[in-house]
C-alpha cells in the first residue's frame, strides 16, 4: 500500500506520513436514502495525524480501469467533538484536514450507488451491495490498523427501517458483533482486507454446503421462482472440491470458509474475484430450474455459470494469492501495470473448463465446443497480428477495459489467447514427456515456488526448465512475447483431437461484426476485409444491395436491388454477382458502396478422434511429482 500522495503543485498539502498500525477505524453504514441510492458513511479516526489525509479508490483490483468512484462522493464534512473542520479537497480523489493530532476525527459523507455490477456498489429498495473501494476512504498512515464496518439496519424512516428489517448482510468479512441476519460490525485487518470483501444486503436465497471439509455459503439474489437451488449446491461443491484437490490434493485450502455472492438480472454477466469470497452476476435464465425436462441438457446458458464460478474459484489461488509482483501491494490511487495477466487470466481461462470436464460437470465433446468456440475467436482478431498477449496485459488499462468499434483490430484478448497459451504449454508437456509432465505440476510448482505470493515470469520459465527438463525460453518469447501463430492444431492432433477446417460464417469472410433486427447495423469493421476494402464503417445501417451485372443484362431486366434485414441476405441477393453495390445509412446520408463478394474462408472444427489420447489429457487429474 502507497501513502496518498498530495498534489505537487500547491504548498498547502500534507507532509507523507508513514503508514503503521494503530487504533481501529470505525467506520458506520447506514442506508441514507432507499429511493434516491444513497448510503451514508461515517468514518471516525481515533487518532489523526495533525493535517490527516483520506483518499477514495480510483479503480478495484481485478478490473484494470480507472473507474473515478470518488464521482459518486458527496457532502463530505469533518468534526471533532463538537467543531466543525474544513475538508480540504487536494485532487479528484482526496481531502486534506488539519485537526487536533489524536482526538477522534469524524468524516461523514455520502455515496450514490446504482450501478448494478460486481465492481462498485448499489442500493434500491430491493437490495444492497458495495465494494468498500467505492464506499470506505483510506487513510493515510494508517492503512495497516485494524478497520471495523459497522452496518445498521435502521433506515432514514420508519418504512425504510421496516424494508430493512426483511433483509439479511453476506459477506467474507469477520464477524465482530452480529444480530441473525448479518447486521452489526465486522472486522478487516488491515484496508487491503477491508476492500477485497464484498457485501451482499438484501432478501437473497441462501445455502451452504462443505467442500474438502471448508464451509462455503452461497446467496442468490433477483432468482425466479423455479430456481433449483439445490443443484446450484451441488454442482458448485463439486467444482470447488476438484480445484482444491487441483492445488492442494488432500491438504487444506489457504481460506477458513467461502462466499459466493450472485445477482441474477435480466441481462448480465460478470464476475469478480476475492481472497475467500466472489461477486457474481448472470442471467436470470440461466439458473438451474426445478422439474427440467426429463433427460434434457443442462443448457448452454448453465454450461456459461458453471464456468464462471469455475473461474473466479480459480481465482482464489491465480492472482489473488499467486499474483505478479507488481501487485504485491496495490496502489489505490493509480494504474497498476503488469505484463502477466495473460498467465493469471488467462491461465484461469484454461482451467476454468478444463476443470469443468475433469468434474464430470462437461463431456468431451461440450469441452471441445467452448474450446473451438476460444479458438476461433483468437484467429478471427486482427489485432492478434498486432499486439502480442504481453502487451496486452499492459494495455489493459487503455485498450481492453475501454472496447470500442477498434478494440478487435487492435489488440487480442489476454483471456482467450492467454488460454490457448496456456493450452500450447500443457499440450507440449504431455507431449515431451509422455503425460508424466503436465501444466498441472508447473502449476502447483509455481505455487510452492512463490510460497502462494508474488511471482515474475521468470519464475514461470524456471519452473517450466525444471519440470520440463529444458528451457522454454523459445515458446514464451515467441507465444507471448510475439504475435507468432499457435501450433494449436498439431498440438491437438497430437493428443486425439481432430481439427477439421470448414468454410467460415458470412460475417467472418466480409470482414464485420453485426447486429441483426428491425434492421442490419455494422457493429464492428475488421482490418483488411472486404467491408473495409468498400468503405464500411461502424454505426452503418445497410439498407439494402443489388447484383452488379453487365449493362446489357441492366436494360433486359432492371434491378432495383433488395432490402437487408439479415446478413445471410446477401448471398440470396447477390446471386452468381462478383460485386454488388450496397445501400448504407450513414449520419443520415444515403452511399452506394462497391462490395466485392468475400473470397472462400474456413474456420477449425475440433472433434474426437483418439477417445484414449483425449481422456488422458481431459478426464484425468495430474498427480503431484515426488
Amino acid at each position: 500500500m502507497q501513502d496518498i500522495a498530495p498534489k505537487k503543485t500547491t504548498p498547502k498539502t500534507a507532509l507523507k506520513v508513514k503508514a503503521k498500525a494503530g487504533p481501529a477505524l470505525h467506520y458506520k453504514l447506514e442506508m441514507a436514502n432507499l429511493n434516491a441510492h444513497l448510503f451514508h458513511i461515517t468514518l471516525t479516526i481515533a487518532q489523526p495525524a495533525a493535517l490527516q489525509q483520506v483518499a477514495l479508490a480510483v479503480w478495484i483490483p481485478g478490473s484494470y480501469l480507472i473507474r473515478e468512484f470518488s464521482k459518486n462522493l458527496q457532502s463530505l464534512s469533518a468534526r471533532q467533538g463538537s467543531q466543525s473542520l474544513n475538508a480540504e479537497q487536494l485532487d479528484k480523489c482526496s481531502w486534506q484536514i488539519a485537526c487536533e493530532p489524536n482526538k477522534p476525527l469524524v468524516i461523514s459523507y455520502q455515496v450514490y450507488a446504482r450501478d448494478n455490477s460486481v465492481r462498485t456498489a448499489w442500493l434500491d429498495s430491493s437490495r444492497g451491495f458495495f465494494n468498500a473501494t467505492s464506499l470506505c476512504l483510506r487513510v493515510a498512515g494508517q492503512e495497516q490498523s485494524s478497520h471495523i464496518l459497522e452496518i445498521s439496519d435502521k433506515g432514514e424512516s420508519p418504512a425504510a427501517t421496516r424494508v430493512l428489517s426483511n433483509w439479511s448482510v453476506a459477506t467474507g468479512l469477520t464477524a465482530l458483533k452480529t444480530n441473525a441476519r448479518g447486521f452489526g460490525s465486522y472486522s478487516a485487518a488491515n484496508f487491503d482486507e477491508l476492500a477485497d470483501c464484498p457485501v451482499e444486503m438484501g432478501t437473497f436465497w441462501s445455502g451452504s454446503f462443505k467442500a474438502c471439509g471448508v464451509a462455503h455459503r452461497f446467496v442468490v439474489a433477483g432468482a425466479l421462482p423455479n430456481f433449483d437451488g439445490d443443484k446450484l449446491l451441488a454442482d458448485a461443491q463439486i467444482i470447488c472440491e476438484t480445484e482444491i484437490r487441483f492445488w492442494h490434493g488432500s491438504k487444506k485450502p489457504p481460506f477458513k470458509n467461502y462466499l459466493f455472492m450472485l445477482n441474477a438480472v435480466d441481462d448480465g454477466y460478470g464476475g469478480l474475484e476475492h481472497r475467500n469470497s466472489t461477486a457474481l452476476i448472470c442471467k436470470r435464465q440461466d439458473l438451474p430450474v426445478l422439474n427440467p425436462v426429463k433427460g434434457a441438457k443442462p443448457s448452454e446458458g448453465y454450461i456459461t455459470l458453471k464456468g464462471l464460478i469455475s473461474h473466479e474459484y480459480f481465482h482464489t489461488w491465480n492472482v489473488k494469492r499467486l499474483r505478479p509482483t507488481e501487485f504485491a501491494s496495490y496502489d489505490y490511487a493509480n494504474e497498476n501495470y503488469t505484463e502477466l495477466l495473460w498467465f493469471f487470466e488467462g491461465f484461469t481461462s484454461y482451467y476454468d473448463d478444463l476443470l469443468l470436464r475433469r468434474a464430470g460437470l462437461l463431456e468431451n465433446v461440450d469441452y471441445l465446443k467452448l474450446l473451438n468456440k476460444t479458438i476461433n475467436q483468437v484467429m478471427q482478431t486482427p489485432g492478434r497480428k498486432l499486439q502480442s498477449v504481453a502487451e496486452a496485459s499492459f494495455d489493459a488499462w487503455v485498450k481492453y477495459y475501454r472496447q470500442d468499434e477498434n478494440t478487435a483490430n487492435a489488440t487480442v484478448s489476454y483471456y482467450t489467447k492467454g488460454s490457448l497459451v496456456a493450452l500450447c504449454l500443457d499440450l507440449t508437456l504431455r507431449t515431451q514427456s509422455q503425460n508424466s509432465v503436465t501444466l498441472d505440476h508447473v502449476m502447483r510448482a509455481l505455487w510452492l515456488r512463490c510460497k502462494g505470493g508474488p511471482m515474475q515470469e521468470s519464475d514461470l520459465a524456471c519452473v517450466l526448465e525444471e519440470l520440463g527438463q529444458r528451457s522454454y525460453a523459445a515458446e514464451l518469447a515467441s507465444w507471448v512475447h510475439s504475435t507468432d501463430n499457435l501450433p494449436i492444431k498439431a498440438l491437438l492432433e497430437q493428443h486425439g483431437v481432430a481439427v477439421h477446417e470448414d468454410a467460415s460464417q458470412l460475417a467472418h469472410r466480409l470482414g464485420l461484426r453485426v447486429s441483426e433486427g428491425q434492421s442490419l447495423q455494422i457493429k464492428t469493421v475488421l482490418r483488411d476485409g472486404v467491408a473495409e476494402q468498400a468503405g464500411f464503417a461502424s454505426g452503418d445501417e445497410w439498407l439494402g444491395v443489388r447484383a452488379v451485372a453487365s449493362a446489357a443484362a441492366r436494360r433486359s431486366s432492371p434491378d432495383a436491388g433488395w432490402r437487408m434485414s439479415r446478413l445471410d441476405d446477401l448471398t440470396a441477393y447477390a446471386g452468381q454477382a462478383k460485386q454488388v453495390t450496397a445501400l448504407v445509412a450513414r449520419d443520415k446520408r444515403l452511399l452506394q458502396l462497391t462490395l466485392d463478394m468475400p473470397p472462400a474462408m474456413s474456420t477449425y472444427r475440433l472433434a474426437v478422434h483418439d477417445v484414449a489420447a483425449v481422456n488422458s489429457w481431459l478426464s484425468q487429474q495430474s498427480q503431484a511429482l515426488i
